[in-house]
């Protein structure tokens, strides 16, 4: 809002700023066609199969005066979209002064640290890189659907919806810069470069942002890491929607403030660890075509992850073939020095955060920072001039690709607009996301879905600090939407039953303060009873981590206060968190029905929540949790030790967790049959083809997360017990049954050991819709059988 007022702007129905007047008129030049004209004209022939002689020589005729009127003027090869986009930036990189280039290095966009500053004599203009789009247009001014928060998309298993999600998301990201740029408005989350999506790995179940995750395994989050990225970068074959920066790179997952600081944090990690949990999915990015990566705040092995020339040269660039830029962590640049004190002075911070690899500083809103040091090094020959052209390369090839130095109407991303904002689409979006997202983790008597008679005429209580309070459902780094698109459970309860009784009990999650007769008074005259607790940003996100796995605060005491006053009558618990929650108690106890677990749905949390308690049509539960959830603090091991061993479901201890990766139930039941495996010997750089056949034997169309596991029978070096190698979301009417393919790659068997190595011996893998060997499981039934692998051991390389 202060942005909008200093621009001396009005709102518009979107809450986005317009302009108080139409836009200066650009008219043609009389002597001859448009830029733009010209270029369409050849790009509609190019496009168009020709039918003739005729056809042929308009296209040689368009692109003799496309070539003739982009060579003319004022303009630059660097705007020439018949060049080849080296050549492009041949020409940009080399017309720039060593200042202008150290400038555009430092300028990250953080406050007064941005915009890039425009670059007048080229006709370069401003570009502010701070943006954020982890679940919907987060932060930037103005009106933004919000899609559910990350680990709640990753309990999909739907590499799908994360697609039609992040791509739904870049559309109004686009169209919001569209629209600052028509206003000259440059400040901060305005641009098109998004630090998202997070994949750093789940591996505590009490680090403060796991919710932006997607939860604890590699091989999931690889899955959807790549359809993040595809669907925010879309897929025109010329122009990116909006780039992608996937983040924080690396071994970072904890700790925020507890025990100590994130600033200051070195993790510890084996390099076996390193490869076979902290950097899969981060490879799985560079392949899906990401224009840049986050550098994180800590060290790694004593090194800052921002002047790490192992991971940001050796293993980011040589190995994997990355050619976008790195951008690092707000402050991670000046943090080198003040907080992990590996440096001495912000000149030598800057040479090794440069010469390890680093493009972009994202700084704390400071305009003297660390970059700004670049001239200097340069002249003292700390870092040769070759070495910053290769640096702001990628930066300009970034922009060349979102399309900025063509003529605006080649791209066809310019014509959105505020219109493509909160469409109608995007919030059935968001609906059916956060229905996908919903995991059911308990249903004692089939208590959901609830039944036509028992909500018509009937009252429900909807009692805890989560029933109508909507800023605790959307989680960190939110878009906030019009208020008329908000439904909280009250509000979405209120669709399916006309008399709801409203009580908070706690007015914040920290529920320091309970209000016990507030809560007896709504749920004695009900006859249904919902109960909505949780965590939300109070309690964990980005800088705070979670003390415990507990219910905060008197939160215990409202649930079991409620299942007494219910006395007998229905009562199901809602649970907003992304730190798993110890609802031992709930799981147990017969007073509580239902358990569903909805992380942090946004919008449209009260309108999903009230069609899968009545088990509308598309709202059967299908999410499974994408991590563990401890059965106590006894399980949790110390934050700051990065071994995996004990962590997560692949190194898990001998005592079952409360609940496993992996879970969730349904309202109907599947049964499997027919696990089929392409061979039972397999060549040790051969791949395996696996199908399973699926059946609804229940009484309700459903959604089934079919999961391919594989367990190592004789490996020379340590590995996981088993591992997720294959999920798939399919859709089987009541009934029916589907067949469910997999397609096993020899690299996933792979091992580390100095390198990747594939080796003979003998795997077995398990289908089914959970884990094998679970103390909490779903009613359907695992598959298992066994392979071979022949051959002698050799190194991926050479497969």
């Amino acid at each position: 809002a202060s942005a909008h007022t200093s621009l001396g702007l009005r709102a518009s129905s979107s809450g986005l700023p317009k302009p108080s007047g139409a836009l200066p008129h650009r008219g043609r030049s009389s002597r001859r066609p448009s830029r733009a004209r010209l270029l369409l004209c050849a790009v509609q022939l190019a496009c168009t199969p020709p039918s003739g002689e005729e056809a042929m020589a308009l296209l040689c005729v368009a692109a003799f005066l496309l070539s003739a009127g982009l060579s003319g003027g004022k303009d630059f090869p660097f705007r020439d979209p018949t060049l080849p986009w080296e050549k492009r930036l041949d020409d940009l990189v080399n017309r720039l002064t060593l200042e202008e280039m150290a400038l555009q290095m430092s300028r990250g966009g953080s406050k007064s640290n941005g915009p890039a500053p425009p670059i007048k004599r080229l006709g370069i203009g401003p570009y502010n890189w701070n943006t954020e789009c982890l679940h919907g247009d987060g932060l930037a001014p103005g009106w933004a659907t919000a899609f559910p928060q990350s680990l709640g998309l990753a309990a999909s298993f739907s590499p799908e919806l994360i697609h039609r999600v992040a791509n739904a998301t870049a559309t109004e990201v686009r169209a919001k810069h569209n629209h600052f740029v028509s206003l000259g408005y440059y400040g901060d989350h305005t641009g098109l470069s998004c630090f998202s999506p997070v994949l750093n790995i789940m591996r505590h179940p009490l680090w403060g942002r796991n919710q932006e995750t997607y939860g604890e395994d590699p091989f999931l989050t690889s899955q959807l890491a790549v359809a993040f990225v595809t669907g925010l970068q879309g897929d025109h074959p010329r122009y990116v929607k909006a780039s992608a920066g996937c983040k924080h790179f690396d071994v970072h997952g904890g700790p925020e403030n507890i025990p100590e600081s994130r600033l200051q944090f070195n993790a510890k990690v084996s390099e076996r660890d390193w490869r076979m949990t902290f950097l899969p999915q981060f490879e799985a990015c560079v392949q899906a075509g990401t224009f840049s990566f986050m550098c994180s705040y800590n060290r790694i092995n004593g090194i800052p992850a921002c002047a790490n020339k192992k991971l940001l040269t050796d293993i980011l660039r040589k190995e994997w073939g990355f050619n976008g830029y790195v951008v690092s962590d707000e402050g991670a640049v000046e943090l080198i020095m003040v907080g992990h004190l590996y440096t001495h002075s912000f000149l030598e911070t800057a040479i090794v955060s440069v010469n390890a690899g680093c493009n972009l500083e994202l700084s704390y809103g400071m305009q003297k920072n660390v970059f700004t040091r670049i001239p200097e090094a340069v002249a003292k020959g700390n870092i040769t001039l070759e070495t910053i052209k290769d640096r702001i390369r990628p930066l300009f090839l970034t922009r060349m690709r979102l399309g900025e130095f063509d003529p605006p109407a080649m791209n066809p991303y310019n014509a959105l607009g505020l219109k493509d904002v909160q469409t109608e689409a995007h919030r059935q979006l968001a609906l059916d996301a956060a229905i996908q997202s919903f995991v059911l983790l308990k249903n004692n008597h089939g208590t959901l879905p609830l039944q036509a008679k028992e909500i018509i005429g009937k009252k429900m209580a909807v009692v805890g600090p989560f029933a109508d309070n909507y800023m605790m459902l959307s989680g960190d780094y939110a878009p906030l939407p019009e208020p008329w698109y908000i439904y909280t459970p009250r509000r979405g309860l209120a669709t399916i039953s006309a008399h709801v009784n409203y009580a908070a009990g706690c007015s914040y999650p920290r529920c320091d303060q309970y209000s016990f007769g507030e809560v007896k008074s709504a749920i004695e005259k009900a006859d249904i009873v919902v109960v909505c607790l949780g965590t939300g940003i109070d309690l964990e996100m980005e800088a705070n981590d979670r003390r415990d796995l507990a219910l905060p605060g008197h939160q215990l005491q409202l649930l079991q206060d409620a299942v007494a006053f219910a006395a007998g009558r229905p009562v199901i618990l809602l649970l907003f968190n992304g730190c798993p929650l110890d609802v031992s108690w709930a799981k147990s106890h017969d007073g509580v029905g239902a358990i569903l677990a909805c992380f942090f749905p946004a919008q449209t949390t009260g309108l999903a929540i009230a069609k899968v308690l009545v088990g509308a049509e598309g709202a059967n539960p299908a999410g499974r949790l994408p991590a563990t959830w401890p059965a106590g603090m006894h399980q949790v091991p110390p934050t700051e030790n990065y071994t995996m061993a004990g962590r997560t479901y692949r190194y898990y201890g001998d005592e079952a967790p409360l609940y496993p990766f992996g879970y969730g139930l349904s309202f109907t039941t599947f049964r499997y049959s027919d696990l089929v495996i392409g061979s039972d010997v397999v060549p040790v750089c051969g791949n395996l083809s696996v199908s399973v056949v699926v059946e609804n034997v229940g009484t309700r169309d459903g959604n089934e997360v079919a999961q391919l596991y594989l367990r190592w029978g004789n490996a020379s070096v340590p590995v996981p017990r088993w591992q997720l190698v294959g999920f798939r979301r399919v859709a089987v009417p009541v009934g029916r049954a589907v067949k469910v393919s997999f397609q096993l790659s020899y690299q996933q068997r792979a091992v580390w050991s100095e390198q990747w190595l594939v080796e003979p011996g003998s795997f077995t893998l398990f289908a089914g819709g959970q884990q094998p060997f679970q103390e909490t499981q779903v009613p359907s039934n695992i598959l298992q059988a066994d392979f071979t692998v022949s051959g002698s051991t050799r190194g991926t390389s050479q497969c």
